[in-house]
């Protein structure tokens, strides 16, 4: 019988929407860990999360958050699923989130980048271990190379290395993690308003002609345990929607949600998807 020593560390995830919460839990329970989750009210969906032990909390409950985690036994922690940032007036937080914004200080009002490292940082002091999402579900990275049918020609291997330069500028500037770029113009940049809006944006602003490429990089200083660039279903289908030909992301720093889903759609779709290798960067796209 194992002792406690040697007994799995029990999972704790912060979930905001998606399907993502779920497959991390899947994923931690059959490498033998016990799950719970908190979802957080107006992101995470109570349909998804009904599998599995779990409360629903208000982003602003951090103390009712942590006191939960821990009462569960959680040690580790993950972070995962899409969260709108709030504004501080819709925040309302308790009094024990009080005291933790205090502690995050100026970073409650820098990029989202920033606020999540100090958000880290906080949690690890009080006595968390925040690990990221690709450690439990590794089948979810993204490879390196193209995974469909369709590879991308000239024209936007051309766009995938404007794009490339764009992304990393609003990355250093803890703006966004995309750009979607056509025949060399920068049609739209993510920044708060998140993916699925800017490539609505994008396909008004499309021009005539061959059609345009997503690229998603991780921000040169982000802490790759939380946010890293998700690409799912919706993803590929909404880059359809707005005229382009392929998405281009950092291999090995992506979570593909729904691989299958994902490759099956970007294939109807007559898209391709590529994984961009960080080596390669310099070399190959300048």
């Amino acid at each position: 019988m194992k002792n406690q020593a040697e007994m799995p560390r029990r999972l704790g995830i912060i979930a905001g929407g998606g399907l993502l919460p779920a497959q991390v839990a899947a994923a931690a329970r059959a490498a033998g860990r016990r799950v719970f989750i908190v979802g957080l009210d107006g992101f995470a969906d109570p349909a998804v999360l009904a599998a599995w032990p779990h409360e629903m909390r208000r982003i602003g409950a951090a103390g009712r958050i942590i006191a939960s985690l821990r009462e569960h036994g959680c040690q580790d922690l993950v972070m995962i699923g899409p969260v709108r940032r709030p504004s501080l007036l819709d925040l309302r937080p308790d009094a024990e989130a009080a005291k933790l914004l205090a502690r995050i200080g100026r970073a409650a009002f820098a990029g989202d980048d920033g606020l999540l490292a100090a958000v880290i940082r906080v949690l690890t002091e009080e006595g968390f271990r925040v690990i990221g999402a690709q450690e439990i579900i590794r089948e979810a990275v993204a490879p390196s190379g193209v995974l469909t049918a369709v590879a991308p020609d000239a024209q936007a291997m051309a766009d995938i290395g404007r794009g490339i330069q764009v992304a990393r500028l609003l990355g250093s500037a803890d703006v966004g993690q995309g750009c979607v770029v056509q025949q060399g113009l920068v049609l739209a940049v993510e920044a708060i308003e998140g993916t699925d809006a800017m490539l609505a944006r994008a396909g008004m602003l499309r021009r005539d002609g061959i059609g345009g490429v997503l690229v998603k990089l991780v921000k040169p200083a982000q802490d790759t345990r939380a946010d890293l660039p998700t690409i799912g279903p919706q993803t590929v289908r909404h880059a359809a929607a707005a005229g382009l030909r392929g998405l281009a992301f950092e291999a090995r720093a992506t979570i593909l949600a729904d691989r299958e889903a994902c490759l099956a759609a970007a294939n109807a779709a007559g898209l391709f998807l590529l994984g961009l290798d960080p080596g390669t960067y310099e070399g190959d796209f300048q």
